[in-house]
């Protein structure tokens, strides 16, 4: 048991600390003691409960929910918003996007390899948040699905890759063929292009990559891009199992990829890849999206999750 000088010292030091923001370096120069005893001091003041520390979470904030999600998925971390409503998807989106481009600006890494899916508007959403790094992350940006399509719907994809580059000072590199091509064979024919293949030989070596998460029904910048499966197609991907895509490529309710021909005519990251980039950041929400986020955490397709409280609570409901 402490005697009364050893519970004096150590509120002492304390109160230098948190209540007169002292360092412990100056705390141990004014008391003429080591750094490691002011250390030690600190930490006897807890364990005393002399000091008790709270934290005041902001409005809107459920760290307890976060935590449980990534629990329950085994996650690197997880990011709840309040999107304020569950189906209106602009809503969500812009949400989602702003927590996105929060989480870019304060954990990017330099000199590293980013991919950026092509085709998704909630990434368009986070680029739109972004503010201009103030200094280059000397980054390579690169598309992991092919950015070519409708004229009128290939400005987004090009508009992300180029726009996000800009903003934290890297080298967009485009991934200059469509998502989806007519044939297996194209496909072939079409990876050996030497830009295409600049972008397809960076797939193994990125650092971070953020996605959309997709449901079988393609988005509308997708389906507005032509880098889309047929009805019929769309039907059998159903009938197999599928709920949802990353860079369509398409898993089930469990995650388990559903191989297909459709994959060999896709241009982009496989589902592999992505398994091994050391940090792969899905963002979507909405609960139209649920079976398909839940399925991509399965399947372990990403480590780290944007989501909505909606689909968050939803998440956990179904442990």
């Amino acid at each position: 048991m402490l005697n009364r000088q050893e519970l004096r010292l150590i509120a002492k030091v304390a109160r230098m600390y948190y209540e007169l923001d002292l360092g412990q370096t100056d705390i141990a120069q004014q008391l003429d003691l080591s750094q490691a005893t002011v250390s030690r001091l600190l930490k006897r003041a807890m364990n005393e409960r002399i000091v008790q520390i709270s934290v005041n979470l902001p409005p809107g904030f459920d760290a307890e929910l976060e935590d449980a999600v990534q629990a329950a998925y085994g996650l690197k971390e997880v990011i709840v918003v309040d999107a304020g409503s569950d189906d209106d998807d602009e809503l969500v989106q812009r949400a989602l996007g702003t927590a996105a481009a929060f989480y870019v600006q304060n954990t990017i890494k330099a000199q590293g390899v980013i991919g950026l899916s092509s085709w998704s508007a909630t990434l368009l959403a986070m680029v739109d948040a972004m503010r201009p790094f103030p200094r280059s992350v000397d980054a390579q940006i690169v598309q992991i699905l092919g950015g070519m399509g409708n004229p009128n719907a290939e400005v987004h994809a090009n508009r992300l890759t180029e726009r996000f580059a800009r903003l934290v000072h890297g080298r967009p590199v485009f991934l200059p063929a469509p998502g989806v091509v007519g044939s297996a064979e194209m496909a072939q024919v079409t990876s050996q292009d030497v830009f295409v293949r600049e972008a397809l030989a960076l797939f193994d070596h990125i650092t971070l990559a953020l996605v959309g998460i997709g449901t079988v029904e393609p988005s509308k910048l997708l389906a507005s891009s032509g880098n889309r499966f047929s009805a019929d197609e769309l039907d059998h991907l159903r009938e197999v199992g599928a709920v949802g895509d990353i860079c369509l490529r398409f898993f089930d309710r469990d995650g388990v990829p559903v191989v297909n021909a459709l994959d060999n005519r896709v241009i982009g990251i496989s589902l592999e890849q992505l398994h091994h980039i050391k940090r792969s950041v899905g963002i979507a929400g909405g609960l139209r999206k649920y079976s398909a986020i839940r399925g991509a955490l399965l399947g372990k397709w990403i480590n780290i999750l944007i989501t909505d409280r909606t689909v968050a609570e939803k998440l956990i409901a179904d442990v």
